[in-house]
């Protein structure tokens, strides 16, 4: 049995690993214990937490997040996702709107496309059972990657599978190349990844995952006090989580454009002192919600074209916060898992060295 398999049901380029947070809760956690993620993304942790039958609460800024964090939390039969699926493509009801324009014409096949904006606008509808978060979540994961010289597994042409392809460049791409969509069989795909990632049952756990802004009063609600906390937060100065998930970001109802602006609730970036202020606000919000004897731990890093030392960054968040830094480990692998960026750009920079870091409560 491989329990860990609906983890990779839609990756993130800025994703973690699984391991990270099993070794943390095995080391100093219990069955039973609430675990909270303030900056939980696609929920690394909150699964983490599921397969060892602790509780958690998790909460991002970006529905994308949101919604592959709710879908690990979920449970339901492969041939259910694929029924609901199917069902929605049977109704054949003509999708409201249908994206147009070079880009779209060349990054999915007009069949392909119609049945992607079918299902689309029928979870947009309605989303609330476990089957269809979990459809949704396949969805997202098979949105946009690479074309195989077999079988498809993605709806797309050539494209990254972490971050959606920016428009102007993709068409380039693509023309230079000669690429055009495949018709794919979009059920078979679903059914595929379904099958992948649904076959072993997993543990009923009590969990939560919402939209918010972890800087707020009173944002974790009135849930049980934790007793970990563990989280990456936005690396200062990486602020095209939103941008880089535009596709993603259309299918849970957004424009069929890339957005750059920053929308609230993100984390402001104006300078390394205001992004440690920042973050030092998420610290104290969640020390609320932890219990007395409660750890925190951070997994942090930084990004090539900010000059401030990440750690130094990390340190100021954590100034009168109601947190103390225990200790503070160098992660040996921050550059594994940056390969498939070749997949569509040019040679990666190497990764900043990435620290976890431990934090008691004070």
């Amino acid at each position: 049995m491989k329990l860990d398999a609906l983890n990779g049901v839609c990756p993130y380029y800025t994703m973690y690993p699984l391991d990270f947070p099993l070794r943390v809760l095995k080391a100093h956690g219990k069955r039973g214990d609430w675990v909270l993620d303030p900056f939980c993304g696609r929920g690394t942790t909150n699964f983490a937490a599921r397969l060892l039958g602790m509780p958690s609460m998790g909460m991002d800024s970006s529905p994308v997040a949101v919604a592959l964090a709710k879908a690990k939390l979920a449970s339901a039969e492969p041939g259910q996702v694929v029924a609901s699926a199917q069902a929605i493509l049977n109704a054949a009801k003509e999708p409201a709107s249908v994206p147009s324009g070079e880009f779209w014409r060349l990054a999915y096949h007009e069949h392909s496309l119609m049945q992607l904006c079918q299902l689309r606008e029928a979870l947009l509808g309605e989303c609330s059972s476990s089957t269809r978060i979990l459809l949704r979540a396949i969805i997202l994961g098979a949105l946009h990657g690479p074309r195989p010289k077999g079988k498809p597994s993605y709806f797309s042409n050539q494209s990254p599978r972490t971050f959606a392809p920016k428009p102007n460049y993709a068409v380039k791409f693509w023309t230079a190349r000669g690429m055009c969509p495949d018709d794919v069989d979009v059920l078979s795909i679903i059914k595929t990844r379904a099958d992948r990632y649904l076959t072993d049952p997993l543990p009923n756990v009590e969990s939560k995952v919402e939209l918010g802004d972890s800087r707020v009063a009173g944002a974790f609600g009135n849930m049980p006090k934790a007793h970990l906390v563990i989280t990456s937060p936005p690396y200062f100065g990486m602020r095209t989580y939103l941008p880089d998930q535009w596709l993603r970001l259309w299918f849970l109802g957004g424009p069929d454009y890339v957005e750059y602006h920053q929308p609230e609730g993100q984390l402001e970036h104006s300078s390394a002192a205001h992004f440690a202020a920042e973050m030092g606000r998420v610290w104290k919000n969640v020390a609320s919600r932890t219990i007395t004897e409660g750890r925190l731990i951070i997994r942090f890093g930084g990004i090539h074209d900010r000059a401030a030392e990440p750690m130094d960054v990390l340190k100021k968040s954590l100034v009168d916060s109601s947190w103390r830094i225990v200790a503070a480990r160098a992660v040996p692998d921050s550059d594994n898992g940056r390969r498939q960026v070749r997949q569509f750009q040019a040679e990666p920079k190497k990764a900043i060295v990435e620290h976890d870091v431990y934090c008691r409560r004070i």
